[in-house]
């Protein structure tokens, strides 16, 4: 059933059909991850679907502790809720339920009937348009309004989003550059995106070169280099604006739970972003060096930075590929 359809089971408090939530989970894994890795497992089982990690999917170099990996299947988890939602139910979601099996991350379970609001309407449609937009933006200043928006969607999901003002956006810009150069002088780096970048077409994961995007003429604006070793990519530089808009993501704590709700947030911000007609770029590289992610933490607070942001007004990006369901649907 597309997420558009209207859901006869929506009027009743009986578990949804299995055809229903392999729908949903066909939304889901729309979700973001590190290098399209898509590092997620489902599992439909007693009218609940279960949220796993693949750790076999897990980039070692890059992310060592599977924080990033923690991300994205958050990210996945909290479009998984929103696809039920579309289906008129509360979903009920319970977070590592069982304690011997560390890769189930979640059991989502549709729980009581609700009416379709607008809100959650607009959000789903939002997800198949959500793209990474790794392309200049618009010099044009994100409203203050969209801003609010922005930072009230991260804290709806226990996460904070913060607006770095002058001072703040060109240092974040100063480590993530710092932050690009001691990742590339690492050949595990080097090669770990080899391998997520020189795919065959047949692949449905990775970075693809029509999603790699051009260099920044004037080097002030780090974007990850997708096509350091992709044969056949020639990058082009281009002006990129000059005062991006730069969003830092934290968590107050910093464990697996915290992981996965910046997942959820994350996704929750980029969906109200695409809503709003805003691009955006998440930006790892700050928060995958310990000690340059450590200069971003705010210690005083118990703030831990997941991720940084860029938001802007940018032209359509392309899309990455997906999996398909019998790839990532448990039997």
């Amino acid at each position: 059933m597309t997420p558009g359809a209207a859901d006869p089971q929506a009027a009743s408090a009986g578990p949804l059909p299995d055809c229903v939530l392999a729908g949903c989970v066909a939304i889901a894994v729309l979700a973001p991850s590190l290098h399209n890795s898509q590092p997620w497992r489902f599992r439909i089982r007693g009218g609940e679907v279960e949220v796993l990690a693949d750790p076999d999917r897990q980039l070692h170099a890059l992310d060592p502790d599977g924080r990033e990996l923690a991300i994205s299947v958050g990210a996945a988890l909290f479009t998984l809720r929103l696809a039920v939602r579309r289906h008129g139910r509360i979903p009920q979601v319970r977070l590592f339920p069982e304690p011997a099996e560390p890769d189930l991350i979640a059991r989502v379970a549709p729980g009581r009937p609700a009416q379709v609001t607008p809100a959650v309407q607009a959000l789903a449609d939002a997800v198949p348009l959500r793209h990474t937009n790794r392309w200049p933006f618009a010099p044009s200043v994100v409203s203050a309004d969209a801003i609010e928006e922005l930072t009230e969607a991260a804290q709806h999901e226990g996460a904070s989003l913060e607006v770095a003002g002058a001072v703040s956006r060109n240092a974040i810009l100063g480590l993530s550059q710092a932050a690009e150069r001691r990742l590339r002088s690492q050949g595990a780096y080097r090669a770990e995106l080899s391998q997520w970048t020189s795919r065959p077409a047949a692949r449905r994961d990775g970075i693809p070169p029509s999603a790699i995007g051009p260099w920044d003429a004037f080097e002030r604006l780090s974007l990850r280099d997708f096509g350091l070793l992709a044969p056949r990519v020639i990058r082009s530089a281009e002006r990129f604006e000059p005062y991006p808009t730069i969003m830092l993501l934290s968590t107050r704590g910093d464990g697996r739970r915290e992981w996965v709700a910046a997942g959820q947030a994350l996704q929750r911000v980029l969906l109200v972003a695409t809503r709003l007609r805003l691009a955006t770029t998440p930006i790892s590289q700050p928060v995958e060096i310990p000690a340059i992610r450590e200069l971003l933490t705010d210690t005083a607070t118990g703030r831990s930075a997941q991720m940084v942001l860029r938001v802007g007004h940018g032209s359509p990006a392309a899309v990455t590929p997906r999996r398909p369901l019998s790839e990532v649907l448990l039997p």
